[in-house]
């Protein structure tokens, strides 16, 4: 089992920044691909970040790219999403997920999840 935590959400004006933190305990964290995903009330979850165990392949979703960041410290068991010029549209709930496969970008292919954060950004 692997239990991931999220943190760092909040209310930012459009065109703000946030950092999420996603802390892991349980297994051996830097066995995991670790993604980051989102849901706004109404919508399906969809894939924002993924990063592999070692942090050497990331991928974005196309409405995300130049503007968010994943990483992740395997020494403190986090991986980190950093958000800047945040849109109204980027309001959601952000979940972290784990998965021992190779970085997976579709939430059924995720066995861990976290609770969530909720992000807001008003305009």
């Amino acid at each position: 089992q692997v239990q991931l935590v999220e943190s760092g959400g909040g209310l930012v004006q459009a065109g703000g920044s946030l950092r999420l933190s996603c802390a892991a305990s349980g297994r051996t964290f830097s066995n995991y691909a670790m993604g980051w995903f989102r849901q706004a009330p109404g919508k399906e979850r969809e894939f924002v970040a993924a990063i592999s165990w070692s942090g050497g392949i990331t991928y974005y979703a196309d409405s995300v790219k130049e503007r968010f960041t994943i990483s992740r410290d395997n020494a403190k068991n986090t991986v980190y999403l950093q958000m800047n010029s945040l849109k109204p549209e980027d309001t959601a709930v952000y979940y972290c997920a784990a998965d021992r496969s190779a970085v997976p970008t579709t939430p059924n292919e995720y066995d861990y999840w976290g609770q969530g954060t909720q992000v807001t950004v008003s305009s």
